[in-house]
């Protein structure tokens, strides 16, 4: 893969819009804030953004249930506005990545309006639909991500259809070629408006056993601690062989167009993570790699992780790194302030394609949402299992003001009780930020090929701390990491060159100070 492919020096940043920045004053973030914002973004030094769906929806789930694949919802503005967003992003030198949902579509898009008209409907195979079990419950055991089985019985047939997610978001049949074809038209609708690519929700999800077969229980599983969701092992709904096929197809149709990407999300083993690659790299260009959001956080697991993943990687496969995302705890939140910062300067120093999530740049922590306020249907459906999403998709704090720069109105969730110390407009101000850290790794990464391109090695661990270098010809940086809360001694010899970066901001030699990093020059 040529080093030219903007997906690969690049760094993503992903935007909810909803809690991004509100223009009109109504309380939910819109794409006119998100436009507004841009130069910002071109400054804090990211290259493309993601931007989570903003299509159609009834928001059931938030966009994730799609009403129309080819439309922008009036609650964040409309097709001109997007086009305008994509055409500013691109004068600015960001390209924009948007969420494509294929395995389910809103029980209010037409096609699925029109499958339930009839046993006899022309799209009636779009969906998964079913007859009842013999007992006249639903046909298998499956089971719904978000609680309850995975079948509705309607009516109106006399079958169940199948959901993953919520009733409101029925599966979507990819096993019908027509399906298929107006899916992939779908996709040419945004790439001939100049979308930069897609990030592919729960791909791994998109082909279902074709017998319709019951998963099997799970060992594993803890009643009234784990989602319902995990009470079987999902070996009929999740990750099939078949699945690569469409993979392939979606990679066809983006590569129709040059210098686009594929990501695709996968919470999966990291041998299966890796597969999503494809024969011959003709699969996903970045199958998303969460195993940070999950591994604990300390230096051999970290060492470790790094070199297994990159020993996983097919030949002339890129990596990429995640921290967090809207469905997972803030980083902050799960490693703390001080260790947030470690974090930042691993995830844009390992080799790949880092993907930022908003607000982690100025240390956004989850904020408790009472029960009154709760808008996830995750943990409206789960209560009390600590399941729910709002508390990382809250919005994002811009000033100290009141609405925090992010609206004029009531914001569609609650801002936190720390805006006054955690906001652009404040840590911009202050050298010693992590918002100030954040800008100097972007745009070191930028400025460095052997950051943005070179090769990675492990050089040194200890149970405190971590040491690897990158490198690309004769550049070498070497950083260093201290994941405790005590002075650390360096996993190496001190390195030869210069210190050029600490997450303290000031750069001192010799041992590392509680949850430091630092970057030499050498």
């Amino acid at each position: 893969m040529p080093d030219r492919s903007w997906w690969r020096n690049g760094v993503i940043y992903q935007v909810y819009p909803r809690s991004f920045a509100d223009a009109n004053g109504d309380g939910i973030g819109d794409l006119d804030g998100l436009r507004g914002k841009l130069p910002y973004l071109a400054d804090l030094g990211i290259d493309a953004i993601w931007i989570s769906p903003m299509y159609p929806s009834p928001m059931a789930d938030f966009g994730y249930d799609v009403s129309d694949y080819r439309g922008v919802d009036p609650l964040f503005g409309d097709i001109e506005r997007m086009d305008a967003v994509i055409a500013d992003a691109h004068a600015l030198g960001l390209k924009i990545i948007l969420d494509f949902v294929p395995n389910h579509s809103s029980d209010e898009h037409p096609w699925f309006r029109e499958s339930r008209r009839s046993r006899d409907s022309a799209f009636r195979d779009w969906y998964l639909w079913r007859d009842p079990a013999p007992d006249g419950g639903p046909p298998n055991n499956w089971l719904s991500n978000f609680g309850g089985s995975a079948w509705t019985f309607d009516e109106g047939t006399g079958q169940y259809y199948l959901h993953l997610f919520l009733d409101k978001q029925p599966d979507l049949n990819w096993r019908h070629p027509a399906l298929r074809e107006a899916m992939f038209e779908s996709m040419r609708f945004w790439l001939r408006r100049g979308v930069d690519g897609f990030r592919v929700d729960v791909l791994y999800h998109v082909m279902k056993d074709a017998e319709f077969r019951d998963n099997p229980l799970n060992p594993a599983y803890r009643d009234g601690i784990d989602s319902e969701a995990n009470r079987f092992l999902p070996t009929h709904i999740a990750d099939l062989s078949e699945t690569m096929d469409v993979v392939a197809a979606m990679r066809a149709v983006v590569d129709e167009f040059p210098d686009r990407v594929l990501i695709g999300e996968l919470y999966l083993p990291l041998e299966r993570i890796v597969a999503y690659y494809g024969d011959r790299l003709q699969g996903a260009n970045l199958p998303f790699n969460f195993l940070l959001i999950g591994a604990a956080w300390d230096a051999r697991t970290i060492g470790s992780l790094v070199e297994r993943y990159e020993a996983a990687l097919p030949p002339g496969g890129w990596p990429n790194w995640v921290l967090g995302n809207h469905d997972k705890p803030r980083i902050a939140s799960r490693v703390g302030d001080a260790q947030a910062r470690v974090a930042a300067m691993l995830l844009l120093t390992l080799r790949g394609t880092p993907t930022l999530y908003y607000g982690d740049e100025i240390g956004m922590r989850d904020v408790a949402i009472p029960r009154a306020e709760v808008r996830d249907p995750f943990e409206i459906n789960e209560p009390d299992k600590g399941l729910g999403r709002d508390p990382q998709r809250t919005p994002m704090r811009w000033t100290p003001a009141p609405g925090a720069g992010f609206t004029d109105g009531t914001p569609w969730l609650r801002l936190g009780d720390d805006v006054a110390s955690r906001n652009v407009e404040t840590e911009a101000a202050d050298p010693s930020s992590i918002w100030s850290l954040y800008r100097s790794l972007l745009w070191m990464r930028r400025a460095s090929r052997a950051l943005s391109i070179g090769s990675v090695r492990i050089l040194g661990v200890s149970d405190q701390a971590l040491a690897y270098e990158r490198v690309d010809g004769d550049e070498r940086i070497v950083v260093c990491l201290n994941f405790t809360e005590v002075p650390a001694v360096l996993p190496i010899d001190e390195p030869a060159g210069r210190a050029v970066l600490s997450t303290y901001g000031d750069i001192r030699q010799g041992p590392l100070r509680p949850s430091e990093g630092r970057i030499y020059l050498s």
